[in-house]
């Protein structure tokens, strides 16, 4: 029962070439950093991630991106990032667009054994391309497959030696989904406490979907888009 492990670099050895990851993060709020840090180290290449965006050009996924580990990318946005951009014009990478809240229920439905589910989101689109689409009620919905990731990589906040996670904040994202959808669920936080300091009505994401915790230390946590204002208080 005890999930905790010490080393980045030991548990992405599991990780092969070719793997799918559900990677949890809102720009570079909650990213599993470390986690994806070790995976650069180690060169696993040809992978398939699933993600809100795809991080910026010197940090979080934009890392797996520069290197070129990245062949398939499905996310709901991916405007910040330049070398995205020019491997996707060169045919260098496979992009899939989802739409925010269907790839947030995409990962749900997977974690829940859904395999598919109808919405009326892109109807009437490119993104209906290809899909089945049927009416209920008179109206029209697309046909959205769920998500089963290989692995799933998550940031918490506190997590238990079970593999209870609480998350703060913002990083509650698309984290606990991504949670849910991997197959084996590997969660970085920055403190592991011993059982019993969490409560039960504070888990965000329970130890049932958690196969691996490990502790990070010095999280930089950046800022992706800082704003300001003047002297004089004009932006």
């Amino acid at each position: 029962m005890d999930k905790v492990t010490q080393s980045f670099e030991e548990i992405v050895k599991q990780i092969p070439d070719g793997a799918s990851i559900a990677v949890g993060g809102f720009g570079l709020s909650g990213i599993p950093e470390k986690l994806i840090l070790a995976l650069v180290a180690q060169g696993t290449k040809d992978l398939t991630i699933y993600s809100n965006n795809c991080g910026v050009d010197d940090w979080g996924l934009g890392l797996l991106l520069k290197e070129r580990q990245i062949k398939k990318m499905v996310a709901s946005y991916v405007g910040e990032n330049k070398t995205f951009e020019q491997q996707f014009l060169n045919g260098e990478i496979d992009v899939e667009l989802t739409p925010q809240g269907t790839l947030a229920e995409r990962l749900r439905a997977g974690g829940s054994g859904i395999p598919a589910f109808y919405t009326p989101t892109g109807v009437g689109t490119p993104i209906a391309e290809g899909k089945e689409v049927r009416q209920f009620d008179g109206e029209e919905y697309v046909l959205e497959r769920g998500i089963v990731a290989d692995f799933a990589f998550i940031k918490g906040w506190k997590a238990d030696r079970y593999g209870n996670i609480v998350y703060r904040h913002t990083a509650q994202n698309f984290n606990p989904l991504c949670a849910m959808a991997g197959k084996v669920t590997i969660a970085e936080v920055e403190e592991i406490v011993e059982l019993g300091a969490l409560l039960p009505d504070e888990v965000h994401t329970p130890a049932v979907f958690v196969q691996h915790v490990l502790a990070g230390q010095q999280y930089e946590k950046r800022i992706e888009k800082r704003t300001v204002r003047s002297k004089g208080g004009e932006a």
